[in-house]
């Protein structure tokens, strides 16, 4: 049974605590411009995260706080002993307390980052589904919730409401989102929030639906004389005549309320002097302590359902600022904190204090951290990862996109590992080539269910809560969600799991919102995007990704790879699952082809380099596909990656008869490659001393031949290689994709966006004009 007047207590602190938090930061005159913070938004959240945090949630529970509240979190975990004291003024600091939760970032390390507004609504969501995942194949874990607190406008966010209409989301019962219904958005009081509508959209989804709108003195005056007639004239009024109350008293408010009251209405404020009629009517139920702890546990009753929670609050509750509805940004005056903080019975020597260990809220502060902290998690499982699933491919005709399929097949049967891997993709599992992968490890689904399609079917899918394929509706966003919560099993569920999701290529730009959130959660995962590029000619320009090599570049956490050929998918993608499981591994973007490509020109490197050393090239990023050593003639190196090595053998070839000396680098991973250069000129930065650090570029590229110009080409945008030659010091033409796609043949696409043999020719004849030739 928790005691409401302790509870009370540690709400007043929290809410003081919180509010000097943004006040101190805003304070320590680091520089003219405002450091902010949200002390309103706070407010609406003190008395929701006060009952979830000191009556309701275990150690086990996962917990998603609202991106404004951040301050809010940071005061309780203060006084639970989970935070130092010297973090409190440290708010927007480097070092210190960041603006927005953040699991990687903050001291007191969050459940889940929030910040993009919506995709911390959903976090647990997917959370609770890998929880679901785990229990089903690893054994139960104990009990857990994942909970969500969102502010009411991230519910007009889409991807919202594309993961609770996702299948694969339905009855995790041990999800609860609470909505602060503050009825404020940034700039404004909103109009019509439009509740009963939201409240449908749950309800027809599959939720529980849950409230608290009336705080329980309001609730026993609606029971009592002429209290029908008091919740018709509340509900009646708009939310700018409800907001405006909390800032007015005494007979200005009186004046307000009761206008257009009935006579029912004005007998009933009459029974009330100005100070009870004010507390009365702005009874929510937001913010009743123990009406929350009743409604918190009346969702732990729906165990079969995820639940909302629709929370009353008033931006900026137990402030000055209240209700004003500009108030989101606002900051309160000096003099408004020294009011606050004498109602709050502190004063300058105290305002910062725990309270007294042995003070009933001090013990309830301090059983509560004894039990929700963050423990170190526990070791990472680290199987054994083959090097290589499946002999070299050396013969035929293979795309990289098959030979994913195939060697993702293969790894199913690894003691040890395969029962780790879980895959993902938003309804293109066939197309992206997870047939063999399904057919081997079946659909998941936490009961099962018999819609296989019929027995002549090639695919089997008959979802079971064996299966380890989970099935997502056609939206990226869920796909990059789930991956990034499957790729935190570890750290939430103490199980390591390889998550691995596909997606066509072009449409990694439709879920990048959720990939940025997964990668700065420092999930691990690995994307195949496939097929990519114009090279998937008649599809037309709406399925040609371009820019998307540049994503996968750019991403912090994140290894980005292109191979070519079939063996080269096999090493890349064994390697990316070893990193998930490595002490400083990462992510890993795979962009796939579905081209077919002679395997002869790899077959012909294999024996050249040999199966150890080339193995190692792949990885590092690169190797000579076509080695043509310096000579005396003029010469050039032809740079690709990905589907365009023919193209850079073709050119090469033509280039060799007419006299002109032609290597083929080929990057499996421009990423390594460009991280490996940066990395040699940035120990020289740090130092401020030459350090001759040899890069892969410079391996690849040996002393004799650069002075020749390069040439690159990539069936992305020319820019993605673009600065090879820079990094050599030589003259370059970046040959890429600069133009949207359109339907024909792969020569047509070629020719059309200049990344045909002929382009490439054309461009290495006329780098090599740009040179003085009597230096040749």
């Amino acid at each position: 049974m928790n005691d409401i007047e302790t509870l009370q207590e540690i709400e007043r602190r929290v809410l003081w605590l919180a509010t000097r938090i943004v006040d101190a930061a805003n304070r320590r005159g680091e520089s003219d411009i405002k450091v902010g913070g949200h002390q309103a938004s706070c407010a609406s959240m003190v008395s929701i995260m006060t009952a979830l945090w000191f009556g309701h949630i275990g150690g086990a529970d996962k917990v998603a706080v609202k991106p404004h509240a951040s301050p809010v979190y940071h005061a309780i975990k203060y006084l639970t002993g989970e935070l130092d004291r010297s973090y409190l003024t440290t708010l927007r600091q480097r070092g210190g307390l960041q603006a927005y939760p953040s699991r990687t970032k903050d001291p007191d390390v969050s459940d889940f980052s929030t910040g993009s507004v919506g995709l911390g609504a959903v976090a647990p969501l997917f959370s609770a589904l890998t929880r679901r995942y785990v229990d089903d194949h690893f054994g139960e874990r104990p009990d857990a919730r994942f909970v969500a607190l969102v502010g009411d406008a991230e519910l007009d966010e889409g991807n919202v409401w594309e993961a609770i209409a996702d299948p694969a989301t339905q009855g995790l019962g041990n999800f609860t989102m609470v909505v602060d219904l503050n009825r404020q958005s940034l700039d404004r009081v909103i109009p019509d929030i439009a509740a009963t509508r939201l409240k449908h959209f749950f309800a027809d989804a599959g939720w529980h639906v849950a409230e608290a709108k009336y705080g329980k003195r309001l609730q026993e005056a609606f029971a009592g004389p002429d209290g029908e007639a008091l919740r018709d004239h509340i509900d009646a009024m708009s939310n700018e005549a409800y907001q405006s109350l909390f800032a007015l008293d005494g007979d200005a408010l009186r004046t307000k309320f009761l206008a257009n009251a009935d006579g029912a209405v004005q007998r009933l404020a009459e029974r009330h002097d100005d100070a009870a009629l004010k507390t009365l009517v702005t009874d929510l139920g937001g913010h009743d302590l123990s009406l929350l702890l009743d409604t918190f546990a009346e969702c732990d009753r729906h165990p079969n359902q995820p639940s909302v929670v629709f929370a009353y609050t008033i931006k900026g509750y137990g402030l000055p600022i209240a209700g004003d509805p500009l108030n989101h940004a606002a900051l309160l005056s000096s003099d408004q904190i020294d009011a606050v903080r004498s109602d709050m019975g502190l004063d300058e020597s105290n305002e910062w204090d725990r309270f007294a260990p042995d003070s009933a809220p001090g013990r309830l502060c301090a059983s509560v951290g004894s039990d929700i902290n963050n423990p170190a998690p526990v070791p990472r499982a680290r199987p054994t990862v083959p090097e290589s699933a499946r002999p070299a491919v050396t013969n035929g005709t293979v795309s990289t996109q098959e030979a994913f399929g195939r060697v993702l097949a293969s790894l199913a049967d690894v003691e040890g590992l395969g029962e780790r891997i879980v895959t993902t993709a938003p309804d293109v599992s066939i197309s992206t080539n997870l047939g063999g992968w399904i057919n081997k490890t079946g659909v998941y689904s936490h009961v099962e269910r018999d819609d296989h399609g019929g027995a002549d079917r090639l695919l089997k899918w008959a979802p079971a809560p064996t299966g380890r394929h989970i099935e997502l509706g056609i939206s990226e966003m869920n796909l990059f969600m789930l991956l990034g919560q499957l790729g935190l099993s570890h750290d939430h569920h103490d199980e390591q799991l390889f998550p691995i999701g596909t997606v066509y290529d072009p449409f990694v730009l439709r879920g990048l919102d959720a990939f940025v959130y997964g990668l700065y959660n420092a999930s691990r995962f690995i994307v195949t995007g496939t097929p990519s590029g114009v090279t998937l000619a008649p599809e037309g320009g709406a399925h040609q990704s371009t820019i998307t090599a540049s994503v996968g570049a750019e991403l912090p956490g994140l290894h980005y790879a292109e191979p070519a050929y079939a063996t080269e998918v096999d090493w890349l993608l064994c390697d990316a699952i070893d990193a998930l499981a490595r002490p400083d591994g990462e992510s890993t973007y795979l962009r796939l082809s579905t081209r077919p490509l002679d395997q002869a020109p790899f077959a012909e490197a294999l024996e050249r380099y040999g199966d150890e050393v080339l193995r190692k090239l792949v990885i590092a990023g690169g190797y000579r596909l076509r080695d043509v050593p310096a000579d005396d003639r003029p010469g050039v190196t032809i740079v690709t990656t990905g589907a365009m090595a023919p193209e850079a053998l073709a050119a090469a070839d033509e280039l060799d008869s007419e006299g002109v000396a032609a290597t083929v680098v080929h990057l499996t991973s421009p990423d390594r490659v460009y991280r490996s250069w940066r990395a040699a000129y940035a120990e020289t930065v740090r130092s401020a001393r030459v350090v001759r650090v040899p890069s892969q570029l410079h391996r690849l590229v040996p002393p004799a031949e650069r002075r020749r110009p390069i040439v690159s080409v990539h069936d992305a945008a020319s820019h993605s290689l673009a600065w090879i030659g820079s990094a050599l010091g030589v003259p370059q033409y970046a040959l890429g994709v600069d133009r949207f796609g359109e339907s024909g043949t792969i020569a047509d696409l070629h020719d059309a966006t200049g990344i045909s043999a002929g382009s490439i020719v054309n461009a290495a004849l006329i780098a090599i004009g740009d040179h003085d030739l009597a230096e040749w």
